[in-house]
């Protein structure tokens, strides 16, 4: 998400902001050191030295000075942005963010792009200067983020960047604070949370152990004692209302299997894999943490949903996206995703137009990788694909085999990233679900059109449907754009109130949850 605070910056902000004071006016000397950083000092006539120097060279930053220098105040630990003489992994995760917020404008951004440049044209500036333009950056990019509130509290918004490490921090904050969080998946977590560490306490809850080794799968009518461990595991969790003890796989487990399956975004059999006995392992420790990451992605996403009232939301770790309208669930359809290597971006935007029977043009890349050889070893490959070459590029004709199905929906972005239906409907029957370029490939594409042009009178189904024979492009703008969140939600807590954990496809909580290990 492209317009609230990734994780990963959060937690990296996390590691500075342990060093930052409360805000008091207090007087304050900035000097430079020897190797050109800067060193601060309370209780002198000169507070303005050094940042009169740089807010009159960068003259545009001149109205954030004083939020810049706030950051700065009772610091001891010179830059905020460095680690020795290289730009800290935060300073890089604040860049790459800022750079991909939407409609974001970074002042001086020639000179920053410089200093994360891979080329010969390297920054010549001092390290003072690197670090305040940062640090302008930040505020800049804070202010951005946090646009629906009158004056930017750095107090509040250093607050939010801290990973609490209890339940009852976070729930002293709340309630000090007088927050509400608008956005109830976060108080669903919440309750989660709060079972997950009654399970911690409690004796019952072990690991499995299974009975054989190598583990064999496990179905229907099988009697062993994993199944016991299983059925045990299955009633603390909540999916069986009671435990029987049992080592026979019966109908009672069946059902409990196959709930436990669905919310945790497996593939809905009654098939007990080694990898389901390895999710049930799971430390709870572990649980908890995610339960605790996720209730903050809550919180940073909170305000843009509270102030939609329709909305398309697509969460990559569970290969899911929903249509919300009026605070109701209007459709739920499976989608796959980028591969780790072509990942979707997590970003915010709006869907402005509904594209039917589309061309898919060929990014270069594919063209590149993928085509050149094949065009230039079968002449007609290029009209057996029912592709085109128009003025030097390749794309697909409309039809029911293009790539890309019968119906885009469009949100500008600098990723070019789009939802599309997709030909390819068996890869939905993969757990799994990672094979695209980035974009969102979903299963109930024109149900999604559908629902999204109810409001739309001369759209009617018969129209929708004429629409995507496949025949000839057609684009529709709507007049009022629908926001979209991609997000990356690895627990989320469903319509029926059963929390499901996903897999971290693209490693995002892992890094998090290393950076948060060195931050300590």
């Amino acid at each position: 998400m492209r317009t609230f605070y990734s994780f990963t910056v959060i937690l990296g902000l996390s590691f500075f902001v342990f060093s930052f004071s409360k805000f008091e006016s207090t007087n304050t000397t900035y000097t430079k050191t020897s190797n050109n950083t800067i060193v601060y000092h309370n209780d002198s006539d000169d507070v303005n030295e050094i940042s009169n120097d740089f807010f009159k060279r960068y003259s545009d930053l001149k109205k954030y000075k004083s939020d810049v220098m706030s950051l700065y105040k009772n610091r001891t630990l010179g830059t905020i942005w460095f680690d020795e003489n290289e730009i800290s992994e935060f300073g890089s995760a604040l860049y790459e963010k800022a750079k991909k917020t939407n409609d974001l404008v970074i002042p001086y951004q020639k000179e920053i792009d410089q200093l994360f440049s891979s080329s010969s044209d390297k920054s010549t500036l001092s390290q003072t200067d690197a670090d305040m333009l940062l640090s302008s950056l930040y505020v800049v990019y804070a202010k951005k983020s946090n646009s629906d509130k009158k004056k930017l509290s750095y107090n509040d918004m250093l607050k939010d960047f801290l990973n609490y490490s209890t339940l009852e921090e976070q729930e002293t904050t709340v309630a000090a604070t007088n927050e509400k969080v608008e956005f109830d998946q976060y108080y669903k977590l919440q309750d989660a949370l709060k079972k997950y560490k009654r399970l911690e306490k409690s004796s019952k809850y072990k690991p499995i152990v299974p009975a054989e080794s190598p583990y064999k799968e496990l179905r229907p009518d099988a009697v062993s004692s994993t199944i016991a461990q299983v059925r045990t595991r299955l009633y603390l969790l909540g999916d069986l209302k009671t435990d029987s003890k049992s080592d026979v796989y019966d109908r009672e487990l069946m059902d409990a299997v196959m709930k436990y399956k669905v919310r945790n975004g497996f593939k809905p059999n009654y098939i007990l894999a080694e990898e389901h006995i390895n999710e049930m392992n799971i430390p709870l420790e572990d649980k908890v943490a995610t339960l605790k990451l996720n209730m903050e992605r809550c919180r940073a996403i909170a305000a843009q949903i509270a102030a939609s009232d329709e909305y398309v939301l697509v969460n990559v770790p569970s290969y899911e996206m929903i249509y919300v309208k009026n605070g109701k669930v209007q459709l739920t359809s499976p989608v796959f995703v980028g591969a780790p290597l072509t990942k979707t971006t997590i970003f915010n935007g709006e869907i402005d137009r509904i594209v039917f029977s589309p061309y898919w043009t060929v990014p270069q890349s594919i063209v590149q990788n993928e085509l050149k050889s094949k065009i230039a070893a079968d002449p007609n490959y290029l009209a057996e694909k029912n592709m085109e070459m128009v003025n030097g590029q390749v794309r697909q004709k409309p039809g029911p085999d293009n790539s890309l199905g019968l119906v885009k929906f469009m949100f500008p972005n600098p990723d070019d990233i789009y939802m599309h239906d997709t030909p390819s409907k068996t890869l939905f029957d993969f757990e799994k679900r990672t094979f695209s370029h980035g974009c969102i490939n979903v299963k109930m594409a024109k149900e999604l059109a559908v629902a999204m042009l109810k409001d739309y009178p001369e759209w009617t189904k018969e129209k929708i449907d004429k629409a995507m024979e496949g025949k000839v492009e057609s684009s529709f703008k709507l007049s009022k754009k629908v926001p979209i969140y991609i997000t990356y939600f690895t627990s989320l807590v469903n319509e029926n109130g059963e929390i499901g954990f996903f897999q971290d496809v693209y490693e995002n909580d892992k890094q998090i949850t290393e950076t948060a290990v060195v931050a300590q």
